[in-house]
């Protein structure tokens, strides 16, 4: 068989962590058209399909995944040969924000890995003023933040996320008791936003458990603590929307903005491939 092509198996790997060829294109920096005749010519060569295609989404065929092991360690392998005698080792540092984090950040760190197996990856998680004062100061390389206040501050939305309320799975509100809240504590944006909505509709609440981050808040709605308001990516395993069930109000969706410093071309499309992660 003739030796595959390094590039198609990349672009074949980044089609089906982000379940899209437009998205695979943008973090290649090449077109969809180019992606795609790439993944045409990796299938007649092993003579496997192996995405499905819909209008709408990408997804892996049988044949693809088990094709996506072997494909992993065929682009680690090459790009660590590659490296091998870089002299410079590149860092990035990137802040995110820690609503927009839960348990799927093992998936976006090895995506950056799999794209760069040898770039020194620093990831900080906090609030968005703390990581945008980080970054000012020249701490951070990147940050990928909810819209600050200061929205004088340039930056670019990268996506917008949704946010719901999610309790474990089977829980139930206990009637005539107030709705029982895990949130961040009165200094978050987020709470605020909801507990002014709760308010608006009449609904009595109070706060049962204060944590920092989506993945704490995530992990007391999962043990059935409370009902967290969450962003809808970071919902952990174990917990359900009950926006409906509980007939609470929704919650606006939120930017989410991406502010960096970076100017060469390595760091810069590592931290392409993990924003488009994100969406």
């Amino acid at each position: 068989m003739k030796a595959m092509d390094v590039d198609a198996v990349r672009a074949f790997l980044l089609a089906a962590d982000l379940q899209s060829f437009t998205r695979a294109a943008d973090a290649l920096g090449t077109t969809q058209s180019a992606v795609s005749l790439k993944l045409r010519r990796l299938e007649e060569q092993l003579g496997r399909r192996l995405l499905e295609r819909t209008p709408r989404h990408v997804r892996l065929s049988v044949e693809g995944l088990a094709f996506l092991g072997v494909a992993r360690e065929l682009v680690s392998s090459h790009d660590r040969a590659a490296a091998a005698f870089e002299a410079e080792q590149r860092r990035l540092a990137i802040g995110i924000n820690q609503q927009l984090v839960g348990s799927e950040l093992p998936l976006l760190l090895r995506r950056m890995r799999d794209h760069d197996p040898n770039l020194l990856v620093e990831i900080r998680i906090a609030g968005t003023n703390e990581l945008v004062q980080a970054q000012e100061r020249g701490e951070l390389d990147a940050v990928l933040v909810l819209r600050p206040d200061d929205r004088g501050k340039r930056g670019k939305v990268v996506f917008v996320e949704s946010f719901s309320w999610f309790a474990a799975a089977g829980w139930e509100s206990r009637a005539g008791q107030p709705l029982p809240l895990a949130t961040q504590g009165e200094s978050c944006r987020v709470r605020t936003e909801a507990v002014r909505t709760l308010d608006r509709a009449g609904i009595e609440w109070r706060e049962v458990f204060l944590g920092k981050g989506a993945a704490i808040l995530g992990a007391a709605a999962a043990a059935g603590l409370a009902v967290a308001l969450l962003a809808r990516r970071a919902a952990p395993p174990g917990t359900v929307d009950v926006s409906g069930i509980l007939g609470l109000p929704p919650i606006r969706s939120q930017d989410v903005m991406l502010y960096s410093n970076l100017s060469d071309r390595r760091t810069r499309d590592a931290l392409r491939v993990l924003t488009l992660a994100f969406q």
